[in-house]
């Protein structure tokens, strides 16, 4: 025999008073980004965590693609002026990673929607399909460089306005390092692969427009080609990001987690009182919160209710212990002699 029950209503839904929850905002804000922040587990505190969520990826994607737009039309104005194909390379670098702002904001629209009985999990996913638009932009960024870079090998040409050229690698590194930091630490708090992996690129960009001073300065000195070969290493360098983009996605299309919080949630469980063994834990991702299903099993003899209180605890503490986590799935298996007929499954939800 089996029961299965639901812990959507178990009663430690820890509710906050309006001017609480003003207060624990702020402290969020200010002090650690949510370390500090007390949850509920009803629905309305799920939806406005989501939405604060996307709405700071929003706000992110936001101000870099206008920093990153300023960059690139500054260094395009120099690239007329200079002929430098380095910094034409660098400057369409910039302008695909401001581009790739489109795909990331239309899957954070997409991640408000609530969920509903053909897609039961949300639109969290829409973040995954938003990173392969981003590793093909700059697949193609890539190819659009080391093309130009290549011609001009073949066709060399004397650069102009030297000096123009080595202020416009200094702007775009400082620009893409601002951009990346920023992408980087907002992508880490809310959760979004897509946006740390976005983040990761404009930070190679920035690198990659310091390698424009050293064609800036070959070409000042008498050697027209350093300039294409600079080109080839920036192709080069923008490979190295697509190869770690894609890899970033990869895992996250194939529901790859960090091996930490897989030992995270084990420890977290066989802590819990009346727990005998920890049985499978699953975790996947699912836009920017953790999912976990994990099997426990408790005494063979132990009733339905105390078996009830198990899992709740079990849920509670993963739920409150394991970062990112949104909602988990607690089944109980009898652990004793054979034949046994007592198993509960037992859910409860979360957001942050």
């Amino acid at each position: 025999m089996a029961e299965k029950q639901d812990l959507r209503g178990h009663g430690h839904e820890h509710q906050q008073s309006g001017a609480g929850r003003r207060l624990a905002r702020m402290v969020h804000e200010v002090v650690s980004h949510g370390l500090f922040r007390t949850h509920s587990h009803d629905s309305a505190d799920k939806t406005d965590a989501a939405l604060e969520s996307s709405s700071r990826g929003m706000r992110v994607l936001a101000v870099s693609f206008a920093v990153l737009m300023a960059t690139a039309a500054v260094q395009a104005v120099i690239v007329v002026a200079s002929g430098s194909v380095a910094l034409l390379g660098d400057t369409l670098h910039n302008l695909a990673d401001a581009l790739t702002a489109v795909p990331l904001a239309i899957a954070f629209s997409l991640g408000r929607r609530a969920a509903n009985r053909r897609f039961t999990y949300g639109y969290g996913r829409a973040e995954d399909l938003a990173g392969i638009g981003i590793v093909l932009l700059i697949a193609a960024s890539a190819a659009l460089a080391g093309y130009e870079a290549v011609m001009r090998l073949f066709n060399p040409q004397d650069i102009r306005a030297v000096g123009w050229v080595a202020g416009a690698a200094v702007v775009g590194f400082a620009g893409n390092e601002w951009v990346a930091r920023y992408r980087i630490k907002v992508g880490r708090e809310i959760g979004s692969a897509a946006l740390v992996a976005d983040g990761l690129h404009a930070r190679t960009d920035g690198f990659t427009s310091l390698a424009v001073l050293l064609g800036a300065g070959g070409a000042a000195l008498g050697f027209p080609l350093a300039d294409p070969i600079v080109g080839l290493l920036i192709t080069f360098a923008i490979c190295f990001v697509l190869r770690d983009a894609a890899r970033e996605i990869y895992h996250r299309l194939m529901d790859a987690v960090d091996p930490a919080l897989v030992d995270t949630a084990e420890r977290i469980l066989a802590a819990v009182d009346g727990v005998r063994r920890v049985g499978s834990v699953r975790l996947r991702w699912i836009g920017h919160a953790l999912h976990a299903e994990v099997e426990i099993l408790v005494d063979h003899g132990m009733s339905v209710v105390d078996a009830h209180a198990v899992a709740v605890e079990a849920e509670h503490r993963l739920i409150h212990e394991l970062p990112r986590l949104r909602a988990a799935t607690v089944h109980t298996d009898p652990h004793g002699p054979a034949g046994a007929d007592h198993h509960a499954s037992l859910s409860a939800h979360r957001t942050h």
